[in-house]
């Protein structure tokens, strides 16, 4: 029942309520990216205790497009008695006109103003307004962009504000969030699998083969008192479409160049990487062009790499049986 209950998420872009405290310096603390399929690679192990430590082992790989993303804004919190609050919040007077197909745009603003007013607020925490450019992947049918919320993370709260008046209005990169090596976190939403029955959905033994009609139902539903189905009996209903999120992934790969990971003839149903991309180790929920969001690990595990991990080989093998 820990995933319950199991209904479609409210939206395609995962929602982030937790970031990780402390850290060296301001920076932003997420990113986004598209999962362009999987692939696999060999690696230098590099775990220590390892009984394969320093040979080549072939370990899973997911693909993420990750193209820059732009600074709309920045928003202020305050902790309050009855939880956080925003309390104001500055735009960006230079916004894309994509950015009006996911909500309103003001033909004018005074951004120098919108600063002189945060100077008077009292805050305890700096989030930034950050939006995708899915016009810039190829594989996207779509053009409105996503947008988010991405905690700008750091020791002194005057550096962070320093940090977000910076970047507004300018376009980060992937590499401003993270680097090779560094272990995040990962949230999308799953792969819808629609209404599916019982024993799909719950894993149910099935009856045995004597049973009258059915087989792939519960034994019972319940007690005659109460007079009610408890929520806690396994039934049928949706399956997939859930926000998922997967700790501590290693990020084994940054690059510019797409065509490095592009297989022959690109990904099925997706197509070529044509922006930055980076290679994860491991599995990424959801089917391929599905929104990932990126975060600093909150409970960081596994070895810390002083250097970059050492692919000796990436496959760009067709993945379409040819």
């Amino acid at each position: 029942m820990g995933y319950s209950p199991r209904k479609r998420a409210r939206s395609i872009t995962a929602r982030i309520s937790t970031w990780p405290e402390g850290g060296d310096g301001a920076k932003l603390q997420g990113f986004a990216g598209y999962k362009a399929g999987m692939t696999h690679a060999f690696v230098v192990d590099y775990r220590p205790r390892s009984t394969t430590a320093g040979q080549e082992v072939q370990v899973p790989v997911t693909v993420l497009e990750v193209p820059p993303m732009k600074v709309c804004g920045v928003r202020f919190y305050q902790d309050t008695a009855y939880g956080r609050k925003a309390v104001g919040e500055v735009w960006s007077k230079n916004l894309d006109k994509e950015l009006a197909r996911r909500l309103p745009i003001p033909k004018s603003y005074d951004e120098k103003a919108g600063w002189a007013a945060v100077e008077k607020l009292e805050y305890d925490d700096i989030r930034a307004l950050l939006y995708t450019q899915p016009t810039l992947v190829s594989g996207l049918p779509k053009k409105r962009p996503e947008l988010m919320e991405i905690r700008v993370g750091g020791a002194k709260l005057q550096d962070r504000l320093g940090y977000a008046k910076s970047i507004l209005g300018k376009t980060v990169t992937i590499k401003d969030f993270t680097k090779e090596g560094e272990m995040i976190d990962v949230s999308s939403i799953t792969k819808g699998k629609g209404w599916q029955g019982t024993t799909k959905r719950w894993g149910t033994k099935l009856l045995m083969h004597k049973n009258s009609k059915h087989r792939r139902l519960v034994g019972t539903l319940g007690t005659k008192r109460p007079n009610y189905v408890r929520p806690t009996v396994p039934q049928g209903g949706q399956i997939g479409f859930h926000q998922r999120t997967e700790l501590n992934k290693r990020v084994l790969k940054i690059g510019d160049n797409g065509a490095e990971v592009t297989p022959k003839g690109g990904f099925l149903h997706y197509g070529e990487v044509k922006n930055s991309y980076m290679l994860l180790h491991g599995s990424v929920p959801g089917p391929t062009k599905r929104i990932v969001r990126l975060r600093e690990p909150v409970r960081a595990t596994g070895v810390k790499l002083t250097e970059p991990p050492e692919l000796t080989f990436v496959s760009i093998e067709s993945k379409q049986g040819v």
